[in-house]
């Protein structure tokens, strides 16, 4: 079997066991060799078998990394370039039944469940087809192309009880959960506000990927790829880096923010779309003919709680978090977290007093120091910052874990089709407010965005 190393240009998580450990500068080890079980303890009756919906960039990692499962099978492949079909056999086996069509997948019965990697503008269908069909998905982010696209997917989800597990890996890593349970212990207090940033600087990170040399209409389906987009003629570009494009991607929004609003969702116990969000952005660094921005910044409203957002594909930052409450601040990116505790009481004597008559002014000194300063012989408090740190992990594997687990057990996961339509619908709301130039809302009611 050939495995694949991908080199991950997004947030990785943590998934190291954190249970019991000292809140002050711990490190984090590496993953446990039995976090995952045997392969021999999993029984022949148990083992699940999946189907693999495009193998593409992100679909062949996932198909690499699902396959090293304990109890997991590949049974099947489909893409519409039948170069993946030589790909998918490289990885799975040499005789793995690789199809064009997905239907294919959905109509054999050996088949348990299906991992989906295709284009923004695809997931709805495979997703609705899947459910519909009797199986089970993990469908990679973000969870659709569009808001109706979204709703359309819950009422199919909610209508067969299927398990729907959307592919954002951040629910899944280690650091974020030990976040996650700082902050619903109140260790920093009330939130006031939640920033999030990431940026690339390089061709590739921004989807500039070079198309496969031999692509051609003879050995790719250039017309159902496109599905029910306007038709063009085939372009290998359109192919290759279809995210640059809002017909068939979501941009930076889909591609990288849909990671910090599922990060901060889950860390801050947030399951619902944001009530109102204003975005601004532009073309600024690669002028190639796309029309999705490749800066874009956004302000959230989340019943009060403000979320700043920004992603850039021009500068190098590294994707990290700053949730500040009222008792401190909490930084978190892939590998470590820092709380840095505030009493949010003053530390120094008021300097507006500068504004008293020197006689006002002495008698309230002399009134703070009585009050405050510390006495001889008693301990000064030192609020002590939390920190783990730990080498960077790469979460998929965890993720896709808790993915055949549900589909084995039936328990429900916490990335399900609602948790990946409010992600999804924060993201569609920063796209429609940076082309309608205002700010935007989400109306319940009517289930669309409004300006």
């Amino acid at each position: 079997m050939k495995t694949h190393i991908y080199s991950r240009r997004e947030f990785v998580g943590m998934s190291a066991v954190a249970a019991g450990a000292s809140l002050a500068g711990k490190t984090l080890g590496p993953l446990p060799p039995n976090l995952l079980p045997d392969p021999k303890a999993v029984a022949a009756s148990d083992r699940v078998r999946f189907g693999m919906i495009g193998i593409g960039m992100q679909g062949s990692g996932l198909l690499s990394e699902a396959i090293r499962l304990p109890g997991v099978e590949c049974a099947a492949a489909c893409d519409l370039y039948d170069g993946r079909h030589t790909l998918a056999r490289e990885i799975v086996r040499a005789d793995l039944p690789v199809t064009r069509r997905y239907q294919t997948l959905l109509d054999d019965k050996d088949i348990d469940c299906i991992v989906a990697a295709v284009p923004d503008h695809w997931h709805k269908q495979v997703v609705v087809d899947a459910v519909s069909a009797g199986k089970d998905i993990y469908c990679e982010k973000p969870m659709s192309h569009s808001a109706a696209d979204g709703v359309a997917m819950v009422d199919a989800a909610k209508r067969t009880s299927r398990i729907v597990q959307i592919g954002s890996q951040r629910v899944s890593s280690q650091i974020c959960a030990k976040a996650k349970e700082l902050i619903a212990q109140g260790t920093l207090g009330e939130l006031m506000l939640v920033e999030g940033w990431l940026g690339r600087n390089d061709p590739t990170g921004a989807w500039e990927y070079p198309p496969p040399p031999d692509l051609s209409p003879k050995n790719l389906d250039w017309d159902t790829w496109q599905g029910t987009v306007p038709k063009r003629p085939f372009d290998p570009f359109i192919f290759a880096r279809w995210r640059c494009w809002k017909e068939y991607g979501t941009g930076v929004a889909g591609d990288l923010l849909v990671h910090l609003i599922s990060g901060m969702m889950f860390m801050v116990g947030i399951n619902t779309p944001p009530t109102q969000a204003s975005a601004v952005g532009g073309i600024r660094r690669w002028k190639d003919g796309r029309n999705m921005p490749d800066v874009h910044a956004v302000v959230y409203d989340y019943d009060g709680l403000p979320v700043y957002m920004r992603l850039n594909l021009g500068t190098e930052m590294p994707e990290m978090y700053r949730i500040q409450g009222s008792k401190g601040l909490l930084e978190v990116t892939g590998s470590s977290l820092s709380y840095t505790p505030q009493s949010g009481k003053d530390q120094y004597p008021s300097y507006y007093t500068g504004s008293y008559p020197r006689a006002l002014r002495d008698a309230y000194l002399t009134k703070w120091h009585q009050d405050n300063d510390p006495k001889m012989g008693q301990q000064v408090m030192m609020p002590e910052t939390i920190s783990f740190s730990g080498p960077d992990f790469d979460d998929v594997r965890p993720h896709l874990w808790t993915y055949f687990e549900a589909v084995r057990t039936r328990k429900p996961v916490v990335e399900d089709v609602v948790f990946g339509h409010h992600a999804a619908l924060a993201c569609h709301m920063a796209n429609e407010s940076y082309f309608r130039k205002t700010s935007v809302s989400w109306d319940e009611a009517s289930k669309s965005i409004k300006s």
